[in-house]
Formats: C-alpha cells, sequence, structure tokens
C-alpha cells in the first residue's frame, strides 16, 4: 500500500511542477515562490504561491500529501462508520489550484485533482476544474466545455456529461441563487465501482491537471488586452465576493482542510486579494453585467451551437 501512495504522491507532484512551468511560461513574468510545510500528524506539503505578474495578480498551486488518524468530524462529513475499536488512518494526496487575475475580464479559475484511502481498504479520486469569469463570453464558455469534453471523452463517453451538472450542482450558492461562474466538470469518489481501474482513473485525473494551462491560457490570450475602467473593478470586486461566500460556506475542501488539522495558509490560499460586497446590488438592465448574471445558471449546455 505505501509504494502505491507513494507512486500517486509522485504523479501529483510532478503534475504540480509541470502547471508551475506552464503558468509562468502563459504569464511572462510572475514566479512561483515555494513554502514547504510539515502537518502535526502525518505528512506536509509544497505551497507555491504568484503574483505581481503581467496576468496574476494572486495565485497558488498547491500539492499536499497528508496521513493520521481520521478525525471523527471527517468521518462524519464523509458518512463513514469506523468498524470495530480501532480507529481509522487516512491517507490524502492532492493539487489544487486558484488564480486571480489582475483584469476584471479575464476568468478567476479552479482546479482540483486529488487521492484519498482509508485504512479499511476504501479509497477513491476525485477534482475538476471550473472556470469563474466576471464577465461571461459565450464563445470562451464554450470553448472551455469543448476542452473539458475533450479530456474526459479520451477516458469514458459518459464522463463529461456525467461530471459536467455535477459541477454544475456543486459551485452552486443557494443563497444567491446563482452558480459561481460557468462551471467545467466535478467527480468525487471515483473509486472500485468505475469501469476503470485504479491506474486509468490516476492518469485521468492527471490528464485533468494537464488540461488546466492550455485551457485556462486560451481564455487569458482572449482576453488579457480588453481596456476596463472602474465600473469593471467594482463588477470584480462583487464577483469576487461571491467567489468568497462560496469557499468559506460551502466548498468540501476547504472544510476537509480543516478538519484534518491542515495548513491554514495553504487551505485560504484560494482568497482574492480584495473582494466587495454591496447591499442589494441590481446591475442595470441589459448591461453586461445584467448579461453575465444571466449565464449563471444550472443546466446550461455549452456544447450546443450557440444563438447569434
Amino acid at each position: 500500500m505505501k509504494n502505491e501512495q507513494q507512486k500517486i504522491q509522485t504523479a501529483l507532484q510532478d503534475l504540480q511542477d509541470h502547471i508551475c512551468a506552464g503558468l509562468e511560461a502563459m504569464d511572462g513574468k510572475g514566479k512561483f515562490e515555494e513554502d514547504l510545510w510539515e502537518r502535526p500528524g502525518g505528512g506536509g506539503g509544497r505551497t507555491r504561491l504568484i503574483g505581481d505578474g503581467n496576468v496574476l495578480v494572486k495565485g497558488g498551486v498547491n500539492f499536499s500529501a497528508v496521513e493520521g488518524e481520521a478525525p471523527d468530524a471527517l468521518l462524519k462529513t464523509l458518512k463513514i462508520e469506523a468498524k470495530g475499536e480501532e480507529s481509522l488512518r487516512f491517507f490524502a494526496s492532492g493539487v489544487s489550484i486558484v488564480l486571480h487575475p489582475e483584469s476584471p475580464y479575464v476568468p478567476i479559475t479552479h482546479m482540483n485533482v486529488r487521492y484519498f484511502e482509508l485504512s479499511d481498504g476504501t479509497w477513491w479520486f476525485g477534482g475538476g476544474i471550473d472556470l469563474t469569469p466576471h464577465y461571461v463570453f459565450p464563445e470562451l464558455a464554450q470553448q472551455f466545455h469543448q476542452r473539458m469534453k475533450a479530456v474526459c471523452d479520451e477516458f469514458h463517453p459518459s464522463f463529461y456529461e456525467r461530471f459536467k451538472p455535477w459541477c454544475d450542482d456543486y459551485f452552486y450558492l443557494p443563497h444567491r441563487g446563482e452558480m459561481r461562474g460557468i462551471g467545467g466538470i466535478f467527480f468525487d469518489r471515483l473509486g472500485p465501482e468505475e469501469e476503470l481501474s485504479k491506474e486509468e482513473l490516476l492518469d485521468f485525473i492527471i490528464a485533468v491537471g494537464k488540461a488546466f494551462v492550455p485551457a485556462y491560457a486560451e481564455q487569458v490570450a482572449a482576453t488579457k488586452e480588453m481596456s476596463y475602467g472602474q465600473k469593471e473593478l467594482d463588477w470584480q470586486a462583487l464577483r469576487r465576493g461571491r467567489y468568497v461566500e462560496f469557499n468559506l460556506v460551502l466548498d468540501r475542501g476547504t472544510k476537509f482542510g480543516l478538519q484534518t488539522n491542515g495548513r491554514t495558509e495553504s487551505i485560504l490560499m484560494s482568497m482574492p486579494p480584495t473582494a466587495g460586497w454591496a447591499y442589494d446590488h441590481q446591475p442595470e438592465a441589459g448591461s453586461a453585467e445584467a448579461q453575465t448574471l444571466g449565464y449563471l445558471v444550472k443546466g446550461i449546455d455549452w456544447l450546443a451551437p450557440l444563438e447569434v
């Protein structure tokens, strides 16, 4: 089992290196700084931060591999009951990314791929990629979803059809009645019941990780030169506020990290550098901001022909 854990851990470390190199090349200025950390109780990680770039004002690419006795709060969240008197131990490893751009026309993006197992033999993979534009451009949303479908189709014809609505449901703010962004793919607890083997599922999450930089670079190239003013920056602050609300109130990854005594600074690296809230803000009818809100709903088929 330890050899298998090491194989997965090494694959994810290599993925972190691959993504960081790609993002530095994409940004053209920003460079990652690394913070190595250890977790009391077992394991640790490499937090890498980038900022003050041509594109990225703040970003993080975090690798972690942690283990130890599974806290009761974690088992309750996972709806798992320990059998017998011996406590369960857990091992978890993953790469998580959040990028906040300077321009309000360049989207926020998030990616996470992870592996989890318990000492009773339970194991699964999870992850996904999603896009959170401050302003939604349908053509770019379609391109993003086409890339997500392409990486899914390499491994199973049903993956995109399963993981796209799963993403819509997950990245939804029920207290706002809106999605965080335009979605992407999200999957969790892919384990022995899947048609793919454990090794194939590992290959799948690594492929998802390697699809991240090309998919985001395409969005950046199309939007980074667009001019903007204070109106757009104010809207960006409000959308960043929605991002904060989701991550602190609803995100399972944040809860998992805090429940397992993870490193708080690494867990909260997803927060934007600044954010804003305005009481009952209503965008002007017909504005680009109002049009964006119209796209932040579940169930949009981004692969269908766009209406002209």
